[in-house]
């Protein structure tokens, strides 16, 4: 690594360029290490953060450009020829083709996180005779997202890349397969739907006549069943990486993070921000919903007892969970709080900022006050998260498991309010 350090300290953007046209041409050359290490020298100053990504996207582009043609050029007789060896038969290279034409392009922009797939993705492409459009689309998108990913993690983490490089990479992998299996999944829905369809119809016919009784509302039920299913999947993933201790690598590498992206000069907003995880803000906020429900709603009592029992359940269940788990937080200043899993801060401020944001919504008819009262909330919320990191008060993995059991909570009683209101409307 040292040789490896020398070179592109002397040759730079030129090494790089030729370094990832190579490796795009599918030599065994290890593209994430070496764009890391260009993020690393980004970090101490010794190269340019944007001429690092030009002229790694560049070569990037040049290489599976050049794939893709050597591939076009192949063509179906180097399959005809060759294939057979490798039991590549021209059924199979009809069959490939046909979905890779269909589903192909979108697994192009995903291919250069998964080591062997993107070497080859090119190849394919020209011998399949692709439409060079499609391909470049995807493709040169993908490429220098790839590459400015790689290189700013590597100027971000600066010195500790050797120490994180490993993990960031089985993440990115992780990804990477998450999404290919994600379209495969969606290819074989599409592909066998109408069977899945019939098969389901008989046993779906009276729950969908009831659900379609409900009118305008069966969208609001079927997001917020949808969101709560989510939610309560991600709520059984955190708790099993808390029971096998899987946070420590993360919290590391995202206090780390936190502190590089907010220096010294952010603490006076960090103040502000960690205010915005206080009661004070919770008590306005409820006044405001409640006045604004007494005014707007018609169904003021059962609103005012959801938004109240949101809340104070959702500090019950707060205080429960936490009880439960047990969790010594960070040492900070000297002082280490207890019981800090999931974060309290973060799961009431999206309980309270969003179930109110929800009623606000529900009976708001413009529409352009939406998107401002959503962003508000996300900001608030990942403000208060972001400054119990900030201080070191708690882990990255306690405020991000308050998100999770609070968006559980949110949806939960989303989902209840909106059945109750139709079942109170429907005997009225």
């Amino acid at each position: 690594m040292n040789l490896f350090a020398t070179l592109l300290e002397h040759y730079g953007y030129i090494l790089i360029f030729l370094f990832l046209t190579l490796e795009m041409l599918a030599l065994p050359l290890p593209g994430e290490m070496m764009m890391s290490y260009t993020g690393l020298f980004v970090y101490e100053a010794k190269l340019n953060w944007l001429l690092s990504i030009v002229s790694a996207g560049a070569g990037a582009l040049t290489g599976v450009t050049l794939s893709y043609a050597i591939g076009y050029r192949l063509g179906r007789p180097f399959i005809t020829r060759y294939g057979r060896r490798v039991h590549f038969t021209e059924e199979r290279m009809d069959k490939l083709t046909g979905w890779f034409e269909k589903y192909g392009e979108k697994l192009l922009f995903i291919a250069y996180f998964i080591p062997g797939v993107r070497h080859v993705t090119g190849y394919f492409c020209g011998i399949t005779r692709m439409p060079y459009g499609r391909y470049a689309l995807y493709a040169y998108s993908g490429a220098f997202f790839w590459v400015s990913l790689f290189i700013s993690l590597g100027k971000v983490l600066g010195p500790k890349w050797e120490q994180y490089h490993s993990t960031v990479n089985r993440y990115m992998l992780v990804f990477a397969v998450a999404s290919a299996l994600l379209t495969v999944i969606i290819y074989l829905i599409r592909k066998y739907k109408r069977r899945a369809a019939e098969s389901l119809l008989r046993l779906l016919t009276q729950g969908v006549y009831r659900f379609n009784s409900f009118g305008k509302v069966r969208f609001l039920l079927l997001a917020s069943f949808a969101v709560f299913v989510l939610f309560f999947s991600l709520m059984l993933g955190v708790i099993q990486d808390f029971l096998a201790h899987e946070y420590g690598q993360f919290d590391e590498i995202t206090f780390y993070l936190v502190s590089v992206a907010f220096g010294p000069e952010w603490q006076s907003r960090m103040n502000s921000f960690a205010t915005l995880g206080t009661p004070k803000l919770y008590v306005l906020v409820f006044v405001l919903a409640a006045v604004w429900i007494l005014l707007h709603s018609r169904e003021r009592k059962l609103d005012l007892f959801f938004l109240a029992w949101v809340i104070a359940g959702g500090e019950l269940f707060n205080e429960g969970l936490r009880l439960l788990f047990h969790r010594p937080g960070p040492v900070s200043a000297g002082v280490r709080l207890f019981d800090t899993f999931p974060s309290k801060e973060s799961l009431i401020s999206l309980t309270v900022c969003g179930f109110s944001a929800y009623l606000l919504l529900r009976h708001y008819r413009y529409r352009l006050i939406r998107v401002p009262i959503v962003f508000g909330v996300i900001f608030v919320c990942l403000a208060v998260g972001v400054s119990r990191i900030y201080f070191k008060v708690q882990y990255p993995s306690d405020v991000f498991a308050g998100y999770v059991f609070g968006g559980a909570w949110l949806s939960l009683h989303v989902l209840l309010l909106e059945i109750l209101r139709k079942f109170k409307s429907n005997t009225q």
